[in-house]
């Protein structure tokens, strides 16, 4: 069975990445040493985001458990461009996949300098923009405006002619197609959604939010449902059209989940929640889709990218069993 996909030119072993963030790629490999380069359990490294100065993160608590998910505030704690160019990309370097990393400004002129910053490094990949987070002040600003959103990538792309963007969608928007139409117009190449949607826990007896900066970044299979609908909605809408490949995320814990992205217009899946869990989830998710492909007879798994079938579709010509 095929798993390897190809998104905007990166040939991938399989479907599966890491959502920014969530998982310590340093601090594993100084952990597992050789063991974990030789098995490691994503397709492409996404980093965590960096800032164009260092950011201590928010104050605690910043993370709190709830149903079927949690709540994180946890603000980029980073060490800077700077910091990152010089301790951390060496070691992510050395991993045996593709290097994505996530940056994160508030102004044209930051955003500039980060992906200029990095974008001759032969250690990286591809760029990912991160205009979603909700836990830092104007982590929203651009992501949440299609105008503001379509004229940030094209000045972005200025400094970034031959490798690969992607946009990192919001889904604490009115209508999402049209911040993915917007970042797809601005010279986006790829998609990544759903970041976190706002949240807010309460401690009913000392009457005070549960997190120090109030509200915070709720994921997990709590926000599935809407995640695949968001999906689906920017795949048939806008990326289908355009051929811009999706990275599909919010609440992936297993290969059902992973499929169901997939079938919805997702190329590739990002993990992150699940990680808390159990660091293997995204070997499991892989072996997963392999025997689902030899159950459902199909070779590889792009074919089965945006495949769902809604009500008025023309019928598939060759049913899956």
């Amino acid at each position: 069975m095929d798993l390897s996909v190809d998104i905007a030119g990166l040939r991938l072993d399989h479907p599966v990445l890491n959502g920014s963030g969530t998982f310590d790629a340093i601090t594993a490999r100084r952990t597992f040493g050789d063991a974990l380069t030789q098995d490691f359990p994503f397709s492409a490294f996404v980093s965590k985001t960096i800032t164009p100065e260092a950011r201590d993160g928010n104050a605690p608590p910043r993370i709190f458990e709830t149903p079927s998910g949690m709540i994180n505030s946890i603000g980029l704690p980073n060490k800077g461009l700077a910091g990152f160019l010089q301790h951390d990309l060496p070691e992510l370097s050395e991993l045996p996949v593709p290097l994505i990393v996530s940056v994160m400004g508030t102004s044209h002129d930051e955003f500039q300098r980060l992906v200029g910053g990095v974008a001759d490094r032969p250690e990286v990949a591809a760029l990912e923009l991160n205009v979603s987070c909700p836990n830092v002040k104007d982590g929203l600003t651009f992501g949440t405006h299609p105008g503001r959103l379509k004229e940030l990538v094209g000045v972005v792309k200025k400094v970034l002619p031959h490798k690969p963007l992607v946009v990192k969608l919001s889904p604490n928007v009115e209508d999402v197609t049209l911040t993915a139409r917007a970042a797809i117009d601005g010279g986006a190449q790829m998609l990544s959604l759903v970041n976190t949607f706002t949240a807010m826990a309460v401690d009913v007896w000392k009457c005070r939010p549960r997190l120090a900066n109030v509200t915070g970044g709720l994921s997990g299979p709590a926000i599935k449902p809407i995640a695949v609908h968001m999906v689906s909605r920017v795949y048939r809408t806008v990326a289908k059209a355009a051929g811009v490949p999706i990275i599909g995320m919010g609440g992936v814990q297993t290969w059902q989940d992973a499929a169901e992205f997939v079938l919805a217009g997702a190329s590739t899946v990002a993990v992150g929640t699940a990680l808390f869990v159990d660091p293997a989830t995204p070997i499991k998710i892989a072996d997963g889709l392999a025997e689902y492909l030899q159950k459902m007879k199909v070779e590889r798994l792009s074919d089965l990218v945006g495949a769902l079938e809604l009500p008025g579709d023309e019928p598939r010509k060759t049913p899956y069993p």
